[in-house]
C-alpha cells in the first residue's frame, strides 16, 4: 500500500494497488482512500470521512474539494466559504 494524504483535509492515507501490495489478503489491505475523478475533469485521493462529507446533491465539484476539513480521527466536513 502506498502512503499520502488527502486532498480535502490532508490526514494520512493508505492506498490499495499497484505492485507493493499484490500478495497482500486480508485485514489491513483494504486502504483507507480512493481516487474519485469528478465531473469538472480533476481527480482528488479522498479519505473515506470526506468522501462521506461530500454533499448529497448535485456533482461535487473541486471547489468542494476545497472546503472539506478533518473534524477528528474519524469524521470530516465542509468548511464556510
Amino acid at each position: 500500500m502506498a502512503n499520502d494524504s488527502c486532498d480535502g483535509c490532508g490526514r494520512p492515507v493508505t492506498v490499495t494497488g499497484g505492485i507493493a501490495n499484490l500478495w497482500t489478503f486480508g485485514e489491513g489491505s483494504e486502504g483507507t482512500a480512493m481516487t474519485l475523478e469528478l465531473a469538472d475533469g480533476t481527480s482528488h485521493l479522498l479519505c473515506y470521512p470526506c468522501i462521506e462529507a461530500l454533499p448529497d446533491e448535485g456533482e461535487p465539484t473541486a471547489a468542494v474539494i476545497e472546503r472539506l476539513e478533518q473534524v477528528d480521527e474519524e469524521t470530516s466536513r465542509l468548511g464556510v466559504m
